[in-house]
């Protein structure tokens, strides 16, 4: 198939407009998206627990608050060590991009395992809550990243092919569309039925991350490695090694969570 039958992605300006000299781009504009829909959606859980507003309010500012800082931190130290060695200054330059999404996981269990303490309630309750809220600030940040024409994929000839111009002018899976529909929608549609009914305490979490853990790694495949970094052992990228913990801890939380109820159901 001839180059010039593949759709080349428009220049599209990362900024969307500017109100003297705060410049609001479309990334940004896509987590402030995903945190109100994932709000409105978290008020609609809320009846199910003895909850107030107020402290729904508390829990989703401070978890998106580990996401933002945990998520640079993250990139950071997973991502860019050598450059933070370099300069310890560029941790803080966030107008300069870089977020990662396991850092912004840790991130936001540590806001969750504070809020659970002034909640007095579990970490795992706090946990099933959010697990399934987590997916819609996913697949926003994932279109944040189509728009910015960036985390594009790795180079092939299929039909839905698009020429990034700032990836080398050649046709490349647009692994951030796949990335929207697996970690975004799928999930999503997955833990929000899962957990319509009562799940054992920590099942719910575990399935959330046994999805994202496994369709991330699937992804990476797809997805252009990082060129500092580049591939690992047996051809695995960065992101696939980080999401091997995650797989591994979904699946421990589920046996936990069902061992516990038949336990509990005998006595």
């Amino acid at each position: 198939m001839a180059e010039s039958s593949y759709l080349v992605f428009p220049s599209i300006d990362p900024i969307i407009f500017s109100l003297g000299p705060l410049s609001v781009r479309w990334y940004g504009m896509m987590y402030l998206v995903g945190f109100i829909a994932a709000y409105l959606l978290a008020q609609k859980r809320l009846s199910r627990t003895e909850w107030t507003r107020d402290q729904l309010s508390d829990l989703l500012f401070w978890s998106f608050v580990g996401v933002i800082l945990g998520g640079r931190i993250g990139y950071v130290f997973f991502y860019q060590f050598g450059m933070f060695l370099d300069n310890p200054l560029y941790l803080f330059k966030i107008w300069a991009g870089g977020m990662s999404f396991h850092g912004g996981l840790i991130g936001v269990l540590v806001a969750l395992m504070w809020q659970a303490k002034r909640m007095k309630t579990t970490f795992l309750r706090l946990g099933d809550f959010v697990a399934p809220l987590v997916p819609i600030g996913l697949g926003a940040g994932r279109i944040g990243n189509f728009l910015n024409a960036e985390l594009w994929g790795r180079t092939t000839d299929v039909p839905w092919a698009i020429i990034f111009p700032s990836a080398g002018n050649v046709p490349r899976h647009p692994s951030q569309l796949y990335e929207f529909a697996l970690e975004g929608v799928l999930l999503f549609v997955i833990l929000w039925l899962y957990s319509a009914k009562p799940r054992p305490v920590g099942a719910v979490s575990g399935v959330f991350l046994l999805g994202y853990g496994s369709f991330r790694f699937i992804v990476e495949y797809f997805r252009e490695p990082d060129a500092h970094i580049g591939l690992y052992q047996m051809g695995l990228s960065q992101g696939q090694l980080l999401c091997l913990p995650m797989i591994a801890l979904g699946i421990g939380l589920i046996v936990r969570a069902y061992t516990r109820q038949q336990q509990q159901t005998k006595q």
